[in-house]
């Protein structure tokens, strides 16, 4: 049944909506866009004057297909290339979604998205749902066919998994010139050629992780300490014709706020070819993790092309 231009509208009105859920539930932008436009497709043959609460049905249809990317996703991350970190995107990026919240915003920061693939899928949809859309276990429960009380129960179970897997609190909001600020000291640190700025700003049990997909170098296993995570930057930011060789040129490195917290991108030649996000604690900075995994740059890329003033970089490095 080909729809009216009203139906195509409805459905647009909520493409922003449903974009912004899907990545939370998939950690993956194209994958989140490859959702949505499959649930376009559903509405298109769903006989759509019949549907009455069409945002309900939109939300069911597009989480129920996110369940199952995630449960076949499983199954691919067992032969992923190394270390599978989510895609980044950049301040401003509307599939970040709803951030009036504190609750809203930890959804979509990156440490939130990594500490998300150790739930189970359905942990995953409550928490998702309730978390960062503010949905009530009743609704819930109807889009995942459950109960409310399993809703309440798997939503304690999930927060708590979360909960948990944060060793420190996360420092207080963030915003984009404290964030500046935080890439700034971090890029003096590693560009030093010394050990101890670095040491100085990490906790002592902090980790560094990349993700390269196989198709860029990248660590297989995650560094731990201050110390061994020190000299690994150290040497990341040390120049050399090889690194150079491999991006395709010297990289300028900007300070950016990614996924809500402070970043380090990497752009050769207008190409974003590194997103290096830090996780800042009340302690110092917990974690660096680096996707260099060109597939998952795609969308950072375009967004980077697109903009117009990304400010001068603060480094020229490899």
């Amino acid at each position: 049944m080909a729809l009216t231009s009203h139906d195509v509208d409805r459905f647009q009105a909520s493409r922003p909506r449903l974009e912004a859920l899907a990545y939370r539930l998939l950690g993956s932008a194209s994958e989140a866009e490859d959702a949505v436009q499959e649930t376009f497709l559903r509405w298109q043959s769903a006989g759509v004057d019949r549907v009455e609460v069409p945002e309900a049905w939109l939300t069911k249809v597009l989480t129920n297909l996110c369940l199952n990317q995630l449960t076949s996703a499983r199954a691919r991350r067992e032969t992923y290339v190394g270390q599978w970190l989510p895609e980044p995107l950049l301040a401003g990026d509307p599939m970040l979604g709803p951030a009036e919240t504190a609750e809203q915003r930890e959804s979509v920061s990156y440490a939130v998205l990594v500490l998300l693939e150790r739930l189970t899928p359905g942990e995953r949809a409550v928490y998702v749902l309730r978390e960062a859309f503010g949905y009530p276990h009743r609704e819930i429960a109807g889009i995942l066919d459950i109960t409310e009380a399993a809703s309440q129960q798997i939503h304690h179970r999930a927060r708590k998994h979360v909960s948990d897997g944060r060793a420190r609190k996360a420092a207080a909001g963030v915003d984009e010139a404290a964030a500046r600020r935080v890439v700034e000291e971090f890029l003096a640190a590693a560009a030093s050629g010394r050990t101890e700025p670095l040491v100085r700003l990490l906790t002592q049990d902090a980790v560094a992780v990349g993700d390269g997909g196989g198709k860029v170098p990248a660590r297989s296993r995650a560094l731990e300490g201050a110390l061994a995570v020190a000299k690994f930057l150290r040497g990341l930011f040390r120049p050399a014709e090889a690194k150079r060789a491999l991006v395709g040129g010297a990289a300028d490195m900007y300070a950016m706020t990614v996924n809500g917290g402070p970043a380090v991108v990497a752009v050769v030649g207008g190409r974003v070819v590194g997103v290096m996000c830090l996780e800042v604690t009340e302690d110092g900075i917990a974690a660096v993790r680096s996707q260099v995994n060109p597939d998952k740059l795609e969308r950072v890329t375009r967004r980077w092309a697109a903009a117009s003033d990304h400010g001068e970089p603060l480094l020229r490095a490899f």
